[in-house]
């Protein structure tokens, strides 16, 4: 019995799949030719994927040609992905340079916490990173930081208390503050 249902919920997402193997193939291939890493492939695919189901969720038509709308999407999410880490390296580029500054400046105490600080921000979720950065980092207030990533006001303010708390906690318990 349990055999049965398993079997039939497993039909059910073949059919359900609005990317079948030749289509999830060259979707990869649009990805790996746009510099996307072997290891985010999979992820690009689902995104892609999900792009469909959402089309579809929404009411809108299906594509004439999935493969070639599909294709045009794995195109524009490698450009996404390039972008994005274009951002990290900025980011990390400037926060090195803010912690050399610091480190410069001040005494070994200073380069302790900047240091952390650092670490600490390398473990937040990226959503969160993002708002304490553009916040503390790039000084520019909450509706400013709402508008550019288009997420409501009360978004930013709970990422930024979420993120807040978890590096005040982070410094405490490693005696830094």
């Amino acid at each position: 019995m349990l055999r049965r249902k398993t079997r039939r919920a497993a039909e059910r997402h073949e059919k359900a799949d609005p990317l079948d193997a030749a289509q999830e193939d060259r979707v990869r291939a649009v990805l790996a030719l746009g510099g996307v890493p072997q290891a985010d492939l999979s992820d690009g695919v689902q995104q892609v994927r999900l792009k469909l189901l959402e089309r579809a969720a929404d009411g809108r038509e299906a594509p004439r040609d999935v493969s070639a709308w599909a294709a045009v999407v794995a195109s524009n999410l490698a450009m996404d992905w390039h972008r994005a880490r274009r951002r990290q390296e900025r980011l990390g580029e400037r926060l090195a340079v803010l912690w050399r500054e610091t480190t410069e400046e001040d005494g070994a105490e200073s380069r302790a916490l900047s240091l952390a600080v650092t670490q600490g921000l390398g473990e937040l979720p990226d959503a969160q990173r993002q708002v304490v950065v553009l916040r503390f980092y790039a000084d520019l207030p909450v509706r400013a930081i709402a508008d550019e990533l288009g997420i409501p006001e009360g978004t930013v303010k709970s990422r930024l208390h979420s993120a807040v708390r978890v590096l005040r906690t982070r410094l405490h318990e490693g005696e830094v503050v």
